[in-house]
């Protein structure tokens, strides 16, 4: 037995009510959309960020950039960076670009966006690994958009200071601490995933009431990140669209033998036995949405995942405005992923589109 298998008790799968509640009919949108928005409500009232400061800007690559950090109520300050292009002369569409969680807490902004400095040798060889070596918020941000990329709750700027200076020390020690960290989220009465999509909705309507944004603005994440993506868009009806990466499949495919390998953040107590994943990205219908999956992914067997793409689009009643991607390879958002998602953003962000 792989001591992140079930093994002797794989059949308490097929015992337990909650997995055969989620492949019946989904439930209406409107439910799931209250159920998620309740269980983020759990983490406290979500609106702009509070004491909010420019700490520096820069100019390089043919970006303009500003690090900004704010409050949200508890903990460290959230830094973030700001990203548009130096020759914009008008407002654009603004786009959030949210980190993932990589087993990789130590960072979160850095993984995915650049400054004016030389990124870390650390997080050089991530970006190699899951992005093809690209910054792909500074990419995004190029091609004529405003890219928020805030740090979120445990990571980067809101990590917790645990005693290792090693950054691979810590990421596993942070690994570990965030069963911690769920348990202290239950004793006050919320999840990690609803403190978390509370912090991306405080971000959001900062980035939407910024004078250089236009009204349309979007999510782009992978894993980790393309979960906050599908919480935003479950509980945000000012978002134009969302993007998901490298996170979608059933929970049914992840039983038994994909649990241990994923965040609290995809796994909150709070929503009801009938929602699954599919559901909360798809609630907003037919707002646009991309999903992008990926037939390798360990992390999210092609089974689940074909079975999530099936769920959407019975959701979005085979409208256009759903878009599902296959890829092919491991878990990733790499060049290919990248620009598709981009030429899909800017068709939904800089043209009127029908949905």
């Amino acid at each position: 037995m792989d001591s992140e298998d079930l093994g002797v008790y794989s059949d308490w799968i097929e015992h337990a009510a909650s997995p055969k509640a989620r492949t019946g009919r989904p439930l209406p949108p409107e439910e799931v959309r209250d159920a998620v928005r309740r269980m983020v409500a759990t983490a406290g009232p979500a609106g702009g960020p509070a004491d909010l400061r420019v700490e520096r800007r820069w100019t390089a690559d043919g970006l303009v950039g500003e690090e900004l950090s704010y409050s949200v109520g508890f903990g460290p300050r959230t830094h973030a960076w700001v990203l548009k292009p130096a020759d914009a002369d008008g407002p654009l569409p603004g786009v959030l670009a949210l980190h993932g969680h990589d087993g990789f807490k130590y960072y979160g902004k850095e993984k995915i966006a650049n400054t004016d400095e030389e990124p870390l040798a650390v997080v050089s060889a991530l970006r190699d690994e899951l992005y093809e070596g690209r910054a792909f918020a500074n990419d995004l941000a190029a091609q004529g958009y405003v890219v928020m990329v805030p740090d979120v709750f445990c990571w980067g700027s809101r990590r917790f200071p645990l005693p290792y200076d090693d950054i691979a020390e810590y990421n596993t020690a942070a690994w570990q601490h965030e069963h911690l960290v769920e348990k202290y989220c239950t004793i006050l009465g919320t999840t990690m995933a609803a403190v978390v999509g509370r912090e991306d909705l405080i971000a959001l309507a900062y980035l939407r009431s910024r004078d250089d944004t236009t009204d349309r603005t979007a999510s782009i994440g992978l894993s980790g990140g393309g979960c906050r993506s599908a919480l935003l868009r479950a509980t945000s009806p000012e978002l134009t669209a969302a993007v998901v990466v490298g996170m979608m499949g059933t929970y049914n495919s992840l039983l038994d033998k994909n649990v241990a390998t994923h965040t609290w953040m995809l796994m909150p107590r709070m929503l009801p036995e009938g929602i699954d994943w599919p559901d909360v990205a798809a609630c907003q219908a037919p707002a646009p949405l991309l999903v992008q999956y990926g037939r390798q992914d360990r992390l999210f067997p092609l089974d689940g995942a074909e079975a999530a793409h099936r769920r959407i689009s019975e959701h979005y009643a085979g409208g256009a405005s759903y878009s599902g991607q296959f890829f092919d390879g491991p878990h990733k958002f790499d060049q290919a992923m990248q620009e598709a998602a981009f030429v899909w953003l800017g068709d939904v962000l800089k043209r009127s589109v029908a949905v």
